[in-house]
């Protein structure tokens, strides 16, 4: 099923700032809260929509480019957004929501089954590498099997309960106030969140019980990306110690230049040198695409400077709203310089009625033809 918008979700419009994007998420989540639902899958999974939407608003960056490409520009087709979140990572940032603790630790009693009684665990570090990608790889999507060296949990790493939080992964404090005991929790400092702490460790392991291996990973990167777009590929980067979420795989796109197109938005655009006797007299050349050479014609009486549009050879929309077209731009070439033979064959040309300049109605400029092209 389709992904619905973002703002949709949190019931906010585009122009919403920080705070009211706070306070929207805030009332969704203590409505869907699954302490407040207990085995309703469909509040669980309007929890989990809402915490996806605040991640990715809540961030400028992100934002930024959920704005300008939609959910895939965020993580969509098997990327990033929200689709690797799990509880775990929702609960994990929930104190921003709430002033730094979760209300629900003191409403259900802390542990035996309430928010406070989970271990959140640490999350492990993030990677990044750039892939460089083909004009081609662009336009039409393509996969990709790279090597990437990532901490993973060893083998022969044994793990304890820490005695610290008893498993737990947070310690607990009570503090006496005005209005009676309150209970706040922050991560366990002993284990980091995880409620494990190393009992054996072979040689070579780190104190973490992580080791760095090489994996292979098969990334399918969607039509439509561009130069600088970052994607993100959850649970691919480093493992956390004691078993925590995985860390994300950022990806960074490098567009490589082509021989002879030029992207423009998710137009294509290609230069045609001409001669004045085929632009006079008419021909029919071959043009690259990104599909390969197609055979087009050149119209006798074609001027200088004219755009010709080839329908759906450009880039596909990232968001799967159809594709963009290449744009031919007509070049007359002039030799800069000229054999006696054709200097003469010139000249007796020059004051012949048919080469006097005479533009009609019909003959537009620089800027009518601009102005047409982008009103198409």
């Amino acid at each position: 099923m389709a992904k619905r918008d973002y703002y949709e979700v949190l019931g906010v419009s585009k122009s919403a700032s920080g705070p009211e994007l706070k306070k929207a998420y805030r009332k969704i989540a203590l409505k869907f809260h699954p302490d407040k639902n207990p085995d309703n899958k469909e509040a669980e999974e309007k929890f989990k929509e809402a915490a996806e939407a605040y991640e990715v608003l809540n961030n400028p960056e992100k934002r930024q480019r959920y704005d300008q490409f939609g959910h895939q520009g965020v993580g969509g087709a098997g990327f990033g957004g929200g689709q690797h979140m799990n509880m775990d990572d929702i609960f994990s940032n929930f104190g921003d929501i709430f002033g730094g603790h979760n209300p629900f630790d003191s409403f259900f009693g802390g542990g035996g089954g309430g928010g406070g009684g989970r271990s959140r665990g640490r999350k492990g570090s993030n990677l990044r590498i750039k892939i460089k990608l083909t004009l081609e790889e662009i336009a039409n999507g393509t996969e990709k099997k790279i090597k990437v060296k990532r901490l993973m949990s060893a083998d022969g790493v044994t793990f304890k309960t820490c005695h610290q939080c008893q498993g737990q992964g947070q310690v607990k404090k009570v503090m006496n106030t005005m209005l009676g005991q309150m209970v706040s929790a922050s991560t366990c400092p002993t284990c980091s969140g995880s409620g494990q702490i190393i009992d054996q460790r072979p040689p070579g392991v780190d104190s973490s019980g992580l080791q760095s291996k090489e994996e292979v990973i098969t990334l399918n990167i969607p039509a439509g990306v561009s130069d600088g777009m970052q994607l993100s590929m959850g649970g691919k980067g480093n493992e956390a110690p004691g078993g925590g979420t995985a860390g994300d795989l950022l990806i960074l796109i490098e567009e490589k230049d082509h021989e002879f197109l030029k992207r423009d938005g998710y137009n294509v655009v290609y230069d045609l040198y001409i001669n004045f006797v085929d632009a006079a007299l008419g021909t029919s050349v071959e043009v690259p695409t990104i599909d390969g050479k197609v055979k087009i014609k050149i119209e006798p009486g074609t001027q200088g400077g004219k755009i010709l549009r080839l329908r759906n050879k450009g880039i596909k929309d990232i968001n799967g709203y159809g594709r963009g077209d290449q744009l031919i731009h007509v070049n007359v070439w002039t030799p800069k310089s000229l054999t006696n033979a054709e200097k003469q064959t010139l000249e007796s040309l020059r004051n012949s009625e048919n080469f006097i300049p005479k533009p009609g109605k019909n003959d537009k400029g620089f800027f009518d033809r601009m102005k047409e092209f982008f009103n198409q």
